[in-house]
This record gives structure tokens, C-alpha cells and sequence, in this order.
């Protein structure tokens, strides 16, 4: 069972709680669920208004200590220590895990000497025992320790419940995510038209080149035949040219062989 199943399941069962308790009879309501080793999240047990009607009366301590683990952190605790209960060693863990969860929320990469300080932690070894066993095992972190660079690489961290005003920025920043993502799918199909224009001329281009060798192609074939037929008639030529010289050379020649006749004076 993952940890949102956990979750969905635990706060269903403190609400129906609570909507049965009214005043103090919801302290023991507010132990358990904040020391319960699954719940993270408080913000509907808040909305019980049987929880809310706590404002302004004797139990208004019980009201704060919800809201203390709905938003705060142990530094938080620390600092309205007068006027909160005492903790139980269980809350005080979870009050932690929640303030490595708060960190998480704005920087994914947490100094050791951060976390020792808002966790009142006072060695490293404390400090990953704790973060192993107590934050990556229970599934509310994932990340890695880096002890060369001393800090804990968040990959992954629960989230916690939204803090008085928190939900306004939130919709800023998914309004200017939304704005972002129309405008790069405006450039993406942008692309994609420029691209598909691209390929239909280097299509057009193929065929040009491609029918221009054709072209060549059958103009070099028609070469080929007519220039047999010529070379066979220049050959044809130069045999008879050389028989018809030959044949003088022969008569000329002959004409030499014969012997000479002698001239007589005539008397």
C-alpha cells in the first residue's frame, strides 16, 4: 500500500472521529492523529467543524496544535513552546519528518548543516539515521545522502498541507505553467508546419534531380547507339582508303621491278 492510500485512508478515519467529539473530548483525537506514523496531513480534520468551533475556548491550544502540524515546523515549535502542549516523543518525530518535507518544498538539494540546525540534530550520523530510517523508509522522501558534498539530494517528498495564502501563489504559478505550455505548442506546431514545408520541397527537389537524370540518362543512351553506326562507316572508309593506296603502292612498285629500255639514238 503506497503512502497517498495511507493518507486517504487515515484522514477518513480521524474525520469521522471527530465529527462525533465536541471541546475537550477531541484531545485524545489530536494525540493520535499527530503522532500516527502515516498521517502527514491535517487540513480536513481542521475543517471538521466540530474542530473548528475549538477558536476562542478553553481547548483553543488542541486547534493550534493541528495547525502547528498542518503548516509549522519544529523551528516553529520551539518558538511558541509557552503556549503549546508538550510534545510526546512520537509527535516530536513527526514534527520533524515534516520539517525535512517543508525543506524539500524549496530546495531539492539540503545542506547537512541545514538540516542539523532546523532539526536540532548534532552529528552526521544522527543525521542520516534519521533521514534513512525515518524519512526514506517510511516513503514520505526518496533521494541520496551525498557525503562528500553533505547535503541530502531530494528526488522525491511528500507534500504537505497548503499554509493560509500559499493557495493564491500556487494558482499564479500554474497560471504562468499553463501561459508557458500554450506558448511552446504554439512554437512546437510552428515547427512542425516549417518542417512539413521543408520535406514537401526537398520532395519536389528529389523529383527534379531524379527526373534530370532520366534525362541524361536516355540522352547518353541514344549517343551510344549512333555512334557504333558512325564508327562502323569511319572504319568501312579507312579500309577502302587503304586498299585503293595500297594498290598504287603495288602498280608503283611493279613499275620500278621492270627493267629499264634503253634508248637508241635514232640515226
Amino acid at each position: 500500500m503506497d503512502i497517498e492510500q495511507k493518507q486517504a485512508e487515515m484522514i477518513d478515519h480521524f474525520v469521522k472521529q471527530a465529527s462525533s467529539l465536541k471541546g475537550s473530548a477531541i484531545a485524545p483525537l489530536v494525540l493520535e492523529a499527530t503522532s500516527n506514523p502515516s498521517l502527514f496531513a491535517f487540513s480536513e480534520i481542521l475543517a471538521v467543524p466540530s474542530v473548528a468551533e475549538l477558536e476562542r475556548t478553553e481547548s483553543a491550544t488542541l486547534l493550534d496544535t493541528l495547525r502547528l502540524f498542518a503548516h509549522g515546523t519544529w523551528s516553529d515549535y520551539k518558538g511558541n513552546m509557552a503556549r503549546l502542549p508538550q510534545l510526546v516523543p512520537d509527535q516530536i518525530l513527526k514534527l520533524k519528518q515534516l520539517t525535512v518535507l517543508t525543506l524539500a518544498e524549496s530546495n531539492k538539494v539540503l545542506p547537512y548543516d541545514k538540516l542539523m540546525q532546523e532539526l536540532d540534530v548534532t552529528n552526521v550520523r544522527e543525521l542520516e539515521d534519521f533521514l534513512i530510517n525515518e524519512c526514506m523508509y517510511s516513503g514520505i522522501v526518496r533521494g541520496k545522502l551525498d557525503q562528500l558534498r553533505r547535503c541530502l539530494e531530494v528526488q522525491f517528498a511528500a507534500g504537505r498541507d497548503l499554509r493560509p495564502g500559499q493557495l493564491g501563489n500556487m494558482l499564479h504559478t500554474l497560471s504562468d505553467w499553463l501561459t508557458t505550455s500554450d506558448n511552446l505548442l504554439v512554437s512546437i506546431q510552428e515547427k512542425i508546419k516549417w518542417a512539413d514545408t521543408m520535406s514537401e520541397a526537398d520532395k519536389k527537389h528529389r523529383k527534379d534531380v531524379e527526373d534530370r537524370v532520366e534525362e541524361v540518362k536516355k540522352s547518353l543512351s541514344l549517343k551510344v547507339k549512333v555512334t557504333p553506326c558512325k564508327q562502323a562507316d569511319a572504319d568501312f572508309r579507312g579500309h577502302e582508303e587503304m586498299y585503293s593506296e595500297t594498290g598504287g603502292v603495288m602498280d608503283y612498285e611493279e613499275d620500278r621491278s621492270r627493267p629499264k629500255r634503253r634508248r637508241h639514238p635514232i640515226s
